[in-house]
């Protein structure tokens, strides 16, 4: 059954969800390099994303934090596969995190402020981290357009950039819609070196 390889929190997979669901299992049953390292592996969800652009469009796979490093080691093997199963469609792996406001209280027996991995902007952050996967962001900057409007800007590492070039846009729109932050990416790191610290204090500033 498909749904062995998708386990949502609430509800059921939807149609879209279960085909993913279902193209997993069919890899675990049929793919020699796959099989054992599927095995215990699942999914939360699944969303297709419209990238704009000749009509590209993303999968993102979400799944628990605690596997996403048992992902990322079959992450191009994976990817490769479902690509070639749902028509060139890119594929992305995010791991679902829990973002805790300001007005978070620990309990009782557990004192101390909230962590910081859990602010919306280190989360944000992490999300980027995981689009652009197993690329390396080497830094990033803000830049204030004359209406107000801010854009990151993200440099990631030049040694990929042959095979990660061309996902660049898809990228951009994902983390878009995901957040609602605009962001661009360059593999002209040029010595620049500049990393957003964040704030407890401040998740709605610009940090990405």
């Amino acid at each position: 059954m498909s749904t062995q390889k998708i386990k949502k929190s609430s509800g059921e997979p939807d149609e879209f969800e279960a085909s993913v669901a279902q193209e997993l299992l069919n890899l675990e049953m049929t793919s020699t390099e796959l099989k054992s390292s599927l095995r215990d592996l699942y999914i939360t969800a699944a969303k297709e994303v419209d990238c704009g652009g000749a009509g590209r469009k993303a999968i993102i796979l979400y799944v628990p934090y605690k596997l996403l490093n048992s992902f990322h080691k079959i992450q191009t093997r994976l990817f490769r596969e479902l690509e070639k199963k749902f028509s060139g469609r890119t594929v992305l792996i995010i791991a679902q995190r829990t973002i805790l406001g300001k007005s978070y209280v620990r309990d009782p027996k557990t004192k101390g402020p909230r962590p910081r991995s859990r602010t919306l902007t280190a989360v944000q952050s992490a999300i980027l981290d995981d689009i652009v996967y197993p690329t390396e962001i080497l830094g990033k900057r803000t830049r204030v357009k004359t209406d107000g409007r801010r854009i990151g800007k993200v440099f990631l590492d030049s040694k990929d950039q042959a095979n990660v070039e061309t996902k660049t846009e898809v990228f951009s729109a994902v983390y878009n819609k995901l957040t609602n932050k605009t962001v661009v990416f360059s593999f002209d790191y040029a010595g620049y070196y500049h990393y957003y610290f964040y704030d407890d204090d401040d998740d709605d500033d610009d940090g990405y």
